[in-house]
């Protein structure tokens, strides 16, 4: 059977648990209306036999002991000589049949079955001894109901069993299929990375083919080298990052300036292609210790919420401020932060679930890729808010190599809130 079932058999599983166990407590609910009702009759018995005329006890208590014989109660009696007085509502694996008469307790191979079976009452519950003149011992069993009722703390710990296994079978299933929508996502996302620099060099493969005197008038050969190799040095890239993204990384000390820098490096030259008007700055401490990561992902990262913060000044122009401060604590800063519109609350509090996003025709990849690769693979913490004024910071924390000095910056300050 299909794993992606189990989820669905288990919470059918247990809805059945809990309709027997609603059945289960209606009938004993209704087994205790019907114990008190004869209660009630027996105490009317006794009034009535208390409150009698002369002669008409013993009716009374005939009465009663009609009364009690329909509680389903197991008793055997027994004179004081230790012979069977009497039973009644008996096992009929003990005799044959419930109320035996006296001719029948009488032989040798009832007395003989009745005494056993009154020990194995006694075992259960103390008799009553001497309780009038010829009679030695009543023994007595369990109401049926107590039988029933010794079933409740099994049906409760099934359900509660059954209701852990339900909820861990959802969160595994839930768990399965964010993890499906994130690589079908990075599917999308890998293409659409590899697809623009494929169109470049298939058409410069094209130029290439062209007659020598046209292509000569059109670019020249050391141009197109310089071109095809940033075409191919983006490739590279890409599928660096995607095969990392699969596998446990050995972290190394890396400086957060220098991964900066290299941040920088790569957008500013790209700004006026990506977005009209958008100022990129950036803001690093000095004497920041290290912090643990692998550098590759880790620009990867933070690209993807430039990124985020580019589409978001998009047509309108803004400023994007990347800027990195200590902690006390063994932990070091980056804060990304923009004076766009803002996240929109309906999609704020999961802006980093695969496959949310804020863009017409976007993936809704980047800012998941974001959390696995500081959460799951850096051991950090990512998080995103609103500034007051208008804009969004995305605030992450990375573990460092080493102690680090705590230093207030105030170039960025008024930027994260």
């Amino acid at each position: 059977m299909k794993r992606r079932y189990w989820p669905a058999l288990l919470a059918v599983a247990a809805l059945a648990v809990f309709a027997t166990y609603l059945a289960y407590t209606q009938y004993v609910v209704a087994e205790i209306k019907a114990q008190a009702r004869v209660n009630s009759r027996i105490y009317s018995l006794v009034q009535r036999g208390l409150l009698a005329q002369p002669g008409e006890e013993l009716a009374a208590l005939v009465d009663i002991q009609v009364t009690l014989d329909s509680i389903d109660v197991p008793i055997v009696v027994f004179g004081a000589a230790g012979e069977p007085y009497g039973a009644t509502n008996l096992p009929e694996s003990v005799l044959g049949m419930e109320n035996p008469p006296p001719d029948l307790i009488q032989t040798p191979g009832a007395r003989r079955r009745l005494a056993e079976f009154a020990a194995t009452l006694e075992s259960r519950n103390p008799a009553n001894k001497a309780v009038a003149p010829g009679i030695g011992t009543v023994y007595f069993g369990d109401p049926p109901l107590l039988a029933w009722l010794r079933w409740v703390p099994y049906l409760q710990v099934a359900g509660a069993l059954l209701l852990v296994l339900v909820a861990f079978a959802i969160i595994r299933a839930d768990v399965r299929a964010e993890r499906e929508r994130l690589w079908a996502a990075m599917a999308r996302e890998l293409a659409h990375q590899m697809g623009t620099p494929l169109s470049s060099l298939a058409g410069w493969i094209e130029v290439l083919r062209l007659p020598a005197e046209e292509r000569a008038a059109l670019v020249t050969a050391d141009h197109v080298a310089d071109v095809i190799d940033a075409d191919v040095e983006r490739l590279e890239r890409v599928s660096r990052r995607f095969e990392l993204i699969g596998k446990r990384q050995t972290l190394e000390p890396v400086q957060v300036r220098d991964v900066v820098d290299e941040l920088e490096q790569y957008f500013r030259p790209r700004l006026p292609k990506l977005g009209r008007g958008i100022a990129l700055r950036t803001r690093v401490e000095r004497a920041l210790p290290a912090v643990r990561a692998n550098r590759v992902l880790l620009v990867w990262a933070l690209e993807n919420v430039i990124k985020n913060a580019i589409d978001a000044l998009g047509g309108r122009g803004g400023r994007i401020l990347v800027a990195a401060h200590g902690a006390a604590n063994g932990r070091l800063h980056i804060q990304i932060a923009d004076d766009g519109p803002g996240i929109p609350p309906e999609v704020r509090d999961r802006i980093f679930d695969p496959g949310v996003t804020t863009k017409s025709g976007g993936w809704g990849v980047g800012l998941s890729l974001t959390r696995r690769i500081i959460h799951e693979l850096h051991g950090g913490r990512v998080s995103v808010r609103e500034r007051p004024r208008g804009g969004t910071v995305f605030d992450i924390v990375l573990p460092v190599t080493g102690p680090g000095k705590r230093r207030e910056g105030r170039s960025w300050s008024r930027w994260s809130t």
